[in-house]
């Protein structure tokens, strides 16, 4: 049985002492949790600040992005060896708004996926359709395109130290969520694209977060369905009592 994992991406949100009050909210929640696999991803000024507040608890922290080289000119980037010394387990990778705002595409997502494999960090994969793609009767073929091409390469041992997270992006701080229905569904249509691309076993193996809108009140029936394994929790990760909701219905 896969155990669920439950990402807080902070984005762009909370200075370093806004970030140690978070974290340390967090960790009164949850610091015992085992149950399931809980990761912390705050803005790179505050990484080592909460490292160090969950260094001694169940909690991993992550990166909202990390680059596909491992140093050099470079203005902006950070490196998996940066990342790696402040503790970094994983990394959120091709996150929408980075396809978006970044113009980050599929072969630049997949270089990066490639690194932190190769480097022991466990990336987390973001795809998603749009409200176009999803109006259009697009999505299973923007999803399965991102999944293959952010992939590509990928052995299929390698699947059970990443995560992939639907995120359909009409559904991102928009306050707007799927049914527990058309995300099992898409989730369902990932999992059987893996297992075409590498084999049942890494099917089986690989977790699948569900990343639109994952509230307390809408977590434990979407986190019911079979192929949903956990969430990436954007606006209720900005507060302890509601993120701690969130894990709490994957236990």
């Amino acid at each position: 049985m896969r155990k669920k994992i439950i990402a807080g991406n902070w984005k762009m949100n909370k200075t370093v002492e806004e970030a140690i009050e978070l974290a340390n909210g967090v960790k009164r929640e949850l610091a015992d949790c085992t149950e399931v696999d809980v990761v912390l991803c705050p803005p790179f000024t505050a990484i080592k600040s909460v490292s160090d507040i969950v260094s001694e608890t169940q909690i991993a922290v992550g990166s909202q992005n990390m680059s596909s080289e491992d140093e050099g000119a470079y203005t902006g980037e950070i490196c998996h060896s940066m990342l790696k010394e402040l503790f970094v387990r994983y990394v959120i990778l091709g996150h929408s708004e980075r396809r978006e705002y970044y113009k980050e595409t599929d072969e630049w997502i997949n270089k990066k996926v490639i690194k932190a494999l190769e480097k022991n960090l466990r990336p987390i994969l973001c795809v998603g359709e749009t409200l176009e793609d999803r109006e259009s009767g697009s999505t299973e073929k923007v999803v399965e395109v991102q999944v293959r091409e952010g992939l590509k390469n990928v052995a299929a041992d390698a699947y059970t130290e990443l995560v992939i997270a639907y995120e359909p992006v009409w559904a991102i701080g928009t306050g707007k969520v799927a049914t527990a229905e058309q995300a099992q569904e898409v989730h369902a249509f990932i999992r059987a694209t893996v297992k075409d691309m590498v084999g049942e076993e890494a099917a089986n193996a690989v977790r699948i977060q569900y990343g639109g809108s994952m509230k307390p009140g809408n977590a434990p029936e979407l986190l019911a369905q079979p192929d949903i394994d956990g969430g990436l929790i954007g606006g209720a990760a900005l507060d302890a009592e509601s993120f701690a909701g969130i894990v709490k219905a994957g236990m």
